[in-house]
């Protein structure tokens, strides 16, 4: 502690000297009335100087005390040379082995239910430190800590054994009494405990929680129609809620990067500043305009400039985010020429699309199926069974194989409630059956052979046998 003597101030009782005082601890303010002391000296040739043992300075607080409270600081410090009650922490980190310490009751002991431990492996701790890591979820959600790429559980783990909450080395007991202390035995440093604390909070990394995500963004989809509607009607339409980003990292418990792929995955697109689902019916009208543009102009499916399609479709009447969206789902950029993107329309994808408005109609023979989808993708691309793995189940029925929709994104990422669908929907399922709506499934630490170990019986009449899956 620093002690200088400073000029006199003018109090109700007369003049009176000050001391300023400067500790690497945290005092609270003079008092708002000066005591009713005056024309007291002070030389200061004279003025008394403590030395704090701690060499550790933080939050270094300044303040100009009259002369009697002053003094009671300086006594209170001069004991805390060989005494200190409320700043042992930096004592405990230095304590030697085979050595001890005496232990007292800090005077705000309690079960200071806001201040929990939370245990960090290395890789988390630069995050933490830096405030790089969020808390989500909802009043009736566990909460999880999120880093900009990661999600983890937070899981209270208790512990028998007795830990000690000791506060920072900058915090002190302002209305300590030494004399009272050195009556408890006081003979060097003690430890002020603050808080026992009962087990502390660990993390453990989890697949983000994006379920949330679609289940949100599918209560309202957008459709080309509905501003012509609203129009038309000269009605006011109660809006739905649509969710921007900063609701959606409110709302999802994931991280900022997981939120972005789960957003990418299910084929949002951000309009107005809201993350929106677009009909697929409006899609297809999209898409359709875009190859009968491509046989109009010649274009190419493998090479189609980003402008000229943006601009042809607008010129159609659709909104420019939607053209460029369309090109995002069934086409890949392949070059870019003087800032303008080229872009390959993706044969599986275009192809999938039609097929899913051909079983939108329903359960099929396979062979009615497979001539009315090869009517419908563009000439030049061709459809293959292949290309509806996760899309769509068959089944023998008599001498005909018949067809159903089953799409995976549909399915819940969670894995045990997945498993619980699928095998609602077959009891038994083939190895190359159900791979398809177990790929996507991903538990950090965990293969998708552990998932297949954990939730399914395997069952396999000869080492030469494909195996069959059945419910655990």
């Amino acid at each position: 502690m620093e002690v200088a003597f400073r000029p006199t101030y003018f109090g109700p009782s007369g003049i009176g000297p000050m001391i300023r005082l400067r500790s690497p601890y945290k005092l609270p303010p003079p008092w708002r009335s000066p005591p009713t002391f005056s024309r007291q000296k002070l030389q200061e040739s004279r003025a008394p100087t403590v030395t704090d043992a701690i060499e550790i300075e933080i939050e270094a607080s300044t303040f100009d005390f009259p002369l009697d409270q002053a003094l009671k600081y300086l006594e209170i410090y001069r004991e805390m040379e060989n005494c200190r009650p409320g700043g042992a922490a930096a004592a405990v980190l230095n304590l030697q082995p085979k050595t001890t310490m005496s232990v007292a009751y800090h005077q705000l002991y309690g079960s200071h239910d806001d201040l929990f431990l939370l245990e960090l492996d290395q890789k988390l701790f630069d995050d933490v430190l830096h405030q790089r890591v969020f808390i989500r979820g909802q009043s009736d959600e566990d909460a999880v800590l999120c880093t900009q790429s990661k999600t983890y559980a937070m899981k209270f783990v208790g512990t028998s054994n007795s830990v000690f909450l000791v506060p920072p080395s900058n915090q002190i007991i302002l209305d300590w009494k030494p004399a009272e202390h050195n009556q408890n035995g006081c003979e060097g440093e003690v430890v002020s405990v603050l808080k026992l604390a009962p087990g502390n909070i660990e993390l453990v990394e989890i697949a983000p929680k994006l379920d949330k995500l679609r289940s949100l963004l599918s209560k309202d989809y957008y459709r080309l129609d509905d501003v012509s509607e609203m129009e038309g009607d000269g009605m006011e339409v109660e809006k739905p809620k649509l969710y921007r980003w900063s609701d959606l990292v409110r709302e999802v418990q994931a991280s900022d990067d997981e939120i972005k792929a789960g957003l990418q995955a299910i084929s949002a697109v951000e309009i107005d500043g809201c993350w929106r689902l677009v009909e697929e019916t409006s899609m297809d009208m999209v898409l359709r305009m875009l190859l009968s543009n491509s046989v109009l102009n010649d274009w190419t499916f493998d090479a189609l400039n980003e402008d000229e399609v943006v601009l042809a479709l607008v010129s159609d009447g659709f909104p420019q985010v939607i053209a460029c969206h369309c090109l995002t789902m069934f086409a890949d950029v392949v070059d870019v020429h003087g800032g303008t993107s080229v872009w390959k329309l993706n044969e599986k994808r275009v192809c999938v699309h039609f097929a899913r408005g051909v079983l939108r109609e329903g359960k099929m023979r396979l062979g009615n199926f497979m001539e009315e989808w090869t009517k419908r993708v563009p000439e030049g691309m061709q459809a293959k069974f292949e290309m509806l793995e996760g899309e769509a189940l068959t089944e023998k029925l008599g001498a005909e194989t018949w067809i159903q929709p089953f799409r995976v994104s549909s399915l819940p990422l969670e894995p045990s409630q997945r498993f619980s669908i699928l095998f609602s929907q077959r009891q038994r399922w083939d190895s190359k059956d159900i791979n398809p709506y177990i790929r996507d499934l991903a538990v950090p630490g965990v293969s998708l052979e552990g998932l297949l170990l954990k939730y399914t019986r395997r069952v396999q009449t000869s080492p030469d046998a494909e195996p069959v899956f059945t419910a655990r």
